[in-house]
């Protein structure tokens, strides 16, 4: 793996440029949205005749609205058109709109602003699709979850400085706040000046013809998100994540004041803990995950948004209190537990969001990748919708206060994650592996370039603890079909793992033949179907720590499907838990966190296997690191 963090992308102009023209739009649309929040919230509410908690979902609502309705019409064009090209026009587009909102604030015109709020969503409408369906094209596969956490990070960073700025401008004491406008203005300029920047990024399906029907346009760009279940699953997941986002962070305004009984600085202040901690997670899951897209920290990041979404309505006030200002609330040890909730909700957040959005990026097709993002953006849209609707009954009809929408928001949250974990168990899987390589073991990897990004091949490994497959599953890119003693198969919890898996119990012919059979008609299936078969030669368990003549079974396989062999080396796990090292009546205390290695040596050509050449190739890679 590359030993270069992810800050090295900053230095690089195929992703620097893009970067700030993002961010910067993003700054664009919190400096705009809040400060209108905070007009509405605080000085203007009755100008539309709703309370202040419908105003604000009404707000919220108008601006995800044409992500609903103009999505799919756009990712057509993402798909189509070369993407630099478009990313000017839409700058180009948001300048348009900022000389508007200028115009809006002059005239005092809150019908005009809500407008202004409604070309600001299409215009993040235009610019989605082209924003995820570029990272791919401009970074490598090991690049992607550090850039998507990047651009995770720098979206929360400009909504975090946005929401700041926002209230601030609208605070001028200078009659309606054109302020607002003209700093919009500037920053939409700033943008298009960056913009200009952004090397060319190639169209992936030029020969597209453009559907202008946006209802069948929408229906089929849902349908490409079925093609892949996979991907499927992992938009639903990534949807969810926004409902439930979008309910918390639509709320923090009215909740700083009816709630906390603070003023416009406290809203700032709580969504700057909200976004600091959802840019800490964002930015964790590139170390955590060890470069590639480890799908095992979304169960993981669901568990954190269920708790503290739940203790954030445990520590909140029963009744609203008094007028505080930032300083005083930030300085009462009573609020911290408040505080905490947020932020560690956020970093939760960046834990279950971003390895999500980088499995989309890679498991989606190249040619309508920006498609199945629109895709997305439209589910994402009706669940942002249907937060603002529920919240909008909820808080208005239903008479219920704002910490009782936190934890009903919680508890349907852990609904959808037991239904989506359920469903899709290979994300429980996943979670359970790495919760394994990340505490009782730290594994270290050498040689994963050595594994192909496509077709058949097999990893033959020494066998030398019951978690052997766990360990190389869990740091290969690509999914390990193991095949397995049918007894180690059999062990409770770990057989759910290895079942997800779709792990291969195997038997000597003397003491099952019917299972032998079996999995040697499995082997068949999935090195036909391209994918990655593992296997431990030695056919048992090291007793001693040593290596076992490795059986001829390889020989079988080899001869039936010839597809290269990738010899691999667990090196230093003998002596650690699930290792054999002592008899049950002698044991010793284990080494706990035990730092080993994974050697992945390079393939051999399928005529040079055999098991005795086999063997002496994971010999060597393994050396004396027992």
């Amino acid at each position: 793996m590359s030993g270069h963090s992810q800050f090295s992308l900053f230095g690089q102009r195929r992703f620097m440029p893009f970067y700030m023209t993002q961010g910067l739009g993003a700054f664009n649309d919190n400096i705009f949205k809040n400060a209108l929040a905070a007009l509405l919230v605080f000085k203007s509410s009755e100008l539309v005749g709703m309370n202040t908690n419908q105003v604000v979902n009404l707000s919220a609502m108008l601006f995800i609205l044409p992500f609903f309705l103009f999505s799919a019409l756009f990712g057509q064009f993402a798909d189509k058109y070369e993407k630099s090209v478009q990313v000017r026009l839409v700058k180009l587009f948001e300048v348009g709109i900022m000389l508007l909102a200028t115009l809006g604030f002059w005239l005092n015109s809150v019908t005009l602003l809500l407008a202004v709020l409604f070309l600001l969503g299409l215009q993040s409408t235009i610019f989605g699709p082209i924003k995820y369906g570029i990272l791919p094209q401009i970074l490598s596969k090991e690049e992607l979850v550090g850039g998507n956490a990047l651009i995770e990070m720098g979206t929360f960073v400009a909504i975090l400085a946005g929401t700041i700025a926002g209230p601030q401008l609208a605070g001028v004491e200078v009659g309606w706040p054109y302020w607002v406008g003209i700093a919009c203005l500037l920053v939409a300029v700033a943008g298009y000046l960056y913009s200009r920047r952004i090397p060319v990024a190639e169209a992936v399906c030029p020969e597209l013809k453009i559907n202008w029907n946006i209802f069948s346009e929408t229906y089929r760009n849902l349908r490409f998100l079925n093609e892949n279940r996979t991907v499927l699953n992992s938009v639903l997941g990534i949807s969810w994540f926004w409902f439930f986002g979008a309910t918390f962070l639509v709320q923090i305004p009215s909740y700083s004041q009816n709630v906390l009984g603070g003023d416009a600085n406290l809203m700032s202040t709580l969504l700057a803990l909200f976004i600091v901690g959802i840019s800490t997670g964002s930015l964790l899951c590139e170390r955590l995950s060890g470069k590639q897209v480890e799908i095992g920290l979304v169960p993981f990041g669901a568990i954190g948004l269920t708790i503290f979404g739940l203790d954030l309505y445990f520590a909140s006030p029963a009744s609203p209190g008094v007028s505080v200002t930032a300083i005083e609330f930030l300085s009462s040890g009573a609020n911290w537990r408040i505080m905490a909730d947020l932020v560690l909700i956020g970093v939760f957040g960046g834990f279950y969001i971003v390895p999500l959005y980088a499995l989309v990026q890679h498991r989606s097709s190249p040619q309508h990748r920006s498609r199945v993002i629109a895709g997305l953006n439209i589910l994402n849209a009706l669940f942002m919708v249907i937060a603002a609707v529920m919240a909008m009954l909820l808080l208005g009809p239903a008479g219920l206060s704002i910490p009782d929408l936190f934890l009903i928001t919680a508890i349907l949250n852990a609904v959808v994650a037991v239904y989506i974990f359920t469903l899709v168990p290979e994300f429980l899987m996943r979670f359970l592996v790495w919760m394994l390589i990340h505490t009782i073991y730290r594994v270290q990897v050498v040689g994963e370039d050595n594994i192909p990004e496509e077709g058949s091949v097999i990893v033959a490994s020494n066998h030398v603890s019951f978690a052997d497959p766990l360990i190389i599953g869990g740091m290969i890119r690509r999914p390990v079909n193991f095949v397995m003693y049918h007894k180690i198969y059999r062990i409770p919890v770990l057989n759910f793992i290895f079942r997800t898996g779709k792990a291969i119990p195997i038997a000597a012919r003397n003491e099952n033949p019917e299972i032998l059979n079996n999995a040697y008609r499995r082997i068949h299936q999935v090195l036909a179907a391209g994918d990655v078969l593992g296997i431990f030669p030695e056919g048992k368990i090291t007793d001693d720590g040593n290596i076992q003549p490795f059986k001829p079974g390889i020989n079988k396989i080899i001869a039936e499907q010839p597809v290269p062999v990738i010899p691999v080396a667990l090196c230093n796990l003998w002596g650690s838990l699930f290792s054999r090292r002592d008899p049950l009546h002698k044991r010793r205390p284990y080494k706990l966190w035990a730092r080993i290695e994974l050697r992945i040596g390079k393939a051999i050509p399928p005529e040079e296997v055999d098991a005795r050449r086999l063997q002496e190739e994971v010999q060597r890679l393994r050396g004396d690191d027992r």
